[in-house]
């Protein structure tokens, strides 16, 4: 899956389309999702142009990388989600379903989640 500059989350960073957020600093924007699956339900974009986490590891910089997993733990915490628990999810490729390329995080929570993949 190639970059797309104009994909839905590049439009969010150039503000172009608006997003309802919940933080920002120099490495992620983060803001609610428009199709909630949980109460809480964030989704965090790497400001970089990075269309995966595998290509974000092999690309981005130290300070990127921190930046991110900083930021997921910071969002957890101010909506209180590490007291009853939560779930972060990056999709990657077709066979995760990975509708927009541009990584991107979700954190779920604010409800039992239920099992990750359903069992067959």
């Amino acid at each position: 899956m190639a970059y797309d500059d104009d994909n839905v989350f590049a439009r969010i960073l150039r503000g172009e389309i608006p997003c309802k957020k919940v933080y920002e600093d120099e490495q992620v924007l983060a803001f609610h999702d428009i199709n909630p699956q949980a109460p809480t339900h964030v989704l965090v974009v790497p400001k970089g142009k990075y269309v995966s986490m595998d290509d974000f590891t092999a690309k981005a910089s130290d300070a990127e990388i921190a930046g991110l997993f900083r930021a997921i733990g910071r969002i957890a915490r101010d909506f209180g989600a590490e007291k009853t628990g939560y779930r972060i999810l990056a999709n990657s490729g077709a066979h995760a379903h990975q509708e927009v390329a541009h990584l991107h995080v979700h954190i779920f929570a604010g409800r039992p989640l239920g099992p990750m993949l359903v069992r067959r």
